[in-house]
């Protein structure tokens, strides 16, 4: 069991530092509670085989094969819990093989985005709309945000570390109570940055 001067030593970095932990996104879905009863069955309910960082958010056991008009996905991992509308999360690369030109966009932002077709144990759907490449971003707790003086919305650049050292610019950030403090990147900018889940990048402050 921590003590609490370990405690309040590792709140007291989270606090103070610019370091954020990084979390890379390989494609997945958010699937809406229709969607999934159509995929899986009427009241269909996900199970949960990990949980994410963010509070409340985990990988499902479940997964579903998307369909472009070039190619398809098999085993893209469903995120839950179930959102109000279906969204596709792919990388740039993703979207060659599928045949379909999301834009890069914050999550929840669908207008405009193309559609796919999505099959499960139980049926198929065509969405019209709902696939983006994500924007990068990060998740910051609200007391933090507060204390650091950060804004929800606000654009900030980011450095990494390593033999591919680099700077990212515009990443957004989502302040919010009920949050971890992460960056996420797709798998395109990991690679490129040579980062890996749990690496630490550092936000560069004017």
């Amino acid at each position: 069991m921590k003590s609490l001067e370990s405690t309040l030593r590792e709140v007291l970095n989270e606090v103070i530092s610019d370091e954020v932990v990084v979390g890379v996104s390989n494609r997945h879905i958010h699937l809406s509670q229709e969607d999934l009863e159509k995929l899986f069955g009427a009241g269909y309910k996900l199970s949960k085989m990990k949980d994410m960082k963010q509070p409340g958010q985990f990988a499902a056991k479940e997964t579903v094969t998307i369909e472009g008009s070039k190619g398809k996905f098999e085993g893209v991992r469903i995120l839950g819990p179930v959102r109000k509308e279906t969204q596709v999360e792919i990388s740039i690369s993703d979207s060659f093989k599928l045949g379909v030109k999301p834009p890069i966009r914050e999550s929840g932002k669908l207008d405009g985005t193309p559609g796919i077709k999505i099959t499960g144990p139980k049926g198929s759907i065509v969405k019209e709309r709902g696939v983006i490449v994500a924007g990068r971003h990060i998740h910051m707790p609200k007391y933090i945000a507060d204390i650091r003086g950060y804004k929800d919305g606000e654009l900030v650049n980011v450095e990494t570390f390593g033999e591919r050292k680099m700077v990212l610019y515009n990443v957004l950030l989502r302040v919010g109570s009920n949050m971890a403090k992460e960056i996420h990147i797709d798998m395109d900018e990991a690679n490129a940055a040579g980062l890996k889940n749990d690496d630490y990048v550092k936000i560069i402050r004017d």
